[in-house]
């Protein structure tokens, strides 16, 4: 009976990701937000965008080290140092590292989990969550490439 619980939990993982749902969201006539998966009978709604977050997985660096990528090896095109805080789990963390190697931006990416270093300074840095991005100075908690965009190109 173990054996085919499991299969199933496998199975089930196996279509998780071709699944598609619409979820909608509605006020209800006190003013009470509600979200499911079927709209209400009554007009007023809205379809809501649902990204699902896969996290590949990613090779890991050296243990203990941060890991290199081959755009570290340019020189910055802004003179902009960028440091990321990560971990191996975190797909935040790998949309902003393909997102930095499809744009050729320089970086030195710490995995809190993996990187002595890399924990202690993610530790002063007062870190509740990863990616945590430096762009110089600048402090980004999470990523998005509007945010990091205005982050970098910023004199």
């Amino acid at each position: 009976m173990r054996h085919i619980i499991i299969s199933l939990f496998l199975l089930s993982m196996v279509f998780a990701g071709t699944v598609h749902s619409r979820i909608y969201k509605w006020v209800d006539e006190d003013g009470r937000t509600h979200m499911g998966d079927k709209p209400p009978k009554t007009r007023g709604f809205n379809e809501i965008e649902v990204i699902v977050n896969v996290i590949p997985s990613p090779k890991s660096p050296a243990k203990g080290a941060a890991a290199t990528t081959a755009a570290q090896q340019k020189p910055a095109a802004s003179g902009k140092n960028v440091i990321m805080y990560s971990a191996e789990w975190c797909g935040v963390c790998t949309r902003a590292r393909r997102y930095f190697n499809a744009n050729n931006i320089p970086f030195t990416e710490y995995d809190i989990d993996k990187s002595t270093k890399g924990r202690r300074e993610y530790r002063k840095l007062g870190g509740r969550g990863v990616p945590i991005i430096l762009v110089d100075k600048h402090r980004l908690d999470g990523f998005s490439t509007h945010s990091f965009q205005h982050a970098y190109q910023k004199p």
